[in-house]
């Protein structure tokens, strides 16, 4: 499981050669949720305020995770991604 970024206790993280549709993990605590890609879908429970600076992450590098996913496809490291500041 390659982590791509770590922010406010959050971890973020993708599955080489995961199913599709893409997505991505994020950890906080005892919580995970996964957060498809395409289109920001989150299934799982995170606390109000971790979803929310996970979701305005994943707004700024949606070209990023795209980018992430199918290096993984390829059993391929992924690039780490700029932590939310």
């Amino acid at each position: 499981m390659p982590i791509i970024c770590r922010f406010l206790g959050i971890v973020i993280a993708m599955y080489w050669d995961d199913h599709s549709p893409p997505h991505f993990h994020a950890k906080y605590g005892g919580f995970e949720i996964t957060v498809n890609i395409l289109n920001g879908v989150v299934e799982g429970k995170f606390p109000q305020r971790a979803l929310r600076h996970v979701l305005e992450w994943y707004e700024l590098h949606k070209n990023e995770l795209m980018e992430d996913w199918e290096l993984c496809e390829k059993h391929e490291q992924p690039k780490p991604i700029e932590p939310l500041e």
